[in-house]
């Protein structure tokens, strides 16, 4: 049975964005918040970035100014790899039944992260698209917000370009230098036309920047504390090159076992590009490129 209605779906490919309430069930966001806030605590006895995910990268960041008396975690890697509730909503809820619906049944899951700005931080993301960070060799790739807390207009939500997946994707390169962002006259003209994505705690916000949406986020305000789980989803098979010139470090591989009772599923990257063959992204003059070529 789907979970989103006709009219739900038709927004979504119109615009690349849509905010559906409750996600997840109640008891599961209790969950997702109890762990996060164990995490929070334990991030006052670090100064810097620590623990070790799978792929080897650190699992919690920590931003600038993060003490004991103003804790400012900021991201979580993986948070499947070792919270049981953050497995649960990867692969059994009605966030992951949205997915199923815009690109499934079969989907495979990329990675998964928190981003939160807690009270007191300034925490900020420009303007981008996700597609340089994860080239794949399709653009039927979903990213699936889950809003742990409640977002409003005034701790700093998601603004999304509607419309914009089905433009051309811009390079985050600039002087030589990957920096995450497009230029800022780009930006500029973005924020613009933008709209803010805000809604109840336990909302999902499913959306195509990861396929080349426009997205940013303004710092919050002091008192503010918005969280997000983060999920990348794409069809099954689709390919993943290997890092190229207009990419970043390559992505998460989560290797924890499969969730019982899972549902309708959301598969692992266990396996993307044949031996023989790589697949290497370019974006040239503003447009998608896509080369194979032997390893």
């Amino acid at each position: 049975m789907a979970v989103l209605s006709e009219e739900q779906t038709a927004q979504f490919w119109r615009d690349g964005v849509l905010t559906v309430e409750n996600a997840v069930t109640p008891g599961q966001l209790t969950a997702l918040r109890r762990d996060f806030a164990a995490w929070v605590g334990q991030s006052r006895a670090h100064d810097a970035p620590y623990g070790e995910a799978i792929d080897g990268r650190p699992r919690f960041d920590v931003q600038p100014g993060h003490t004991a008396s103003c804790p400012a975690l900021r991201r979580v890697q993986a948070p499947t790899e070792v919270s049981d509730a953050y497995y649960e909503a990867m692969a059994s809820s009605r966030m992951t039944g949205m997915v199923a619906d815009l690109i499934g049944p079969d989907v495979k899951l990329h990675h998964t992260k928190i981003n939160s700005k807690l009270p007191g931080s300034a925490t900020e993301v420009k303007w981008h698209q996700d597609f340089p960070f994860t080239p794949h060799s399709n653009s039927d790739l979903i990213t699936a917000l889950l809003m742990i807390d409640e977002v409003t207009l005034e701790n700093g939500p998601l603004e999304v370009l509607p419309g914009s997946h089905k433009g051309p994707i811009h390079s985050l390169w600039h002087d030589g230098v990957f920096t995450g962002a497009v230029a800022p006259e780009l930006e500029a003209e973005m924020k613009r036309e933008a709209v803010s994505c805000h809604g109840p705690a336990g909302g999902g916000l499913p959306d195509a920047h990861a396929a080349g949406a426009w997205l940013g986020a303004e710092p919050l305000r002091p008192a503010a504390d918005p969280v997000y789980l983060r999920l990348l989803g794409g069809r099954r098979h689709a390919l993943h090159p290997e890092p190229g010139a207009d990419q970043a470090p390559g992505p998460v591989r989560a290797r924890r076992g499969p969730a019982p009772g899972a549902g309708r599923g959301l598969y692992r990257r266990d396996a993307a590009i044949p031996q023989d063959l790589v697949l290497r992204p370019a974006i040239r003059n503003g447009a998608r490129v896509m080369t194979f070529s032997a390893r």
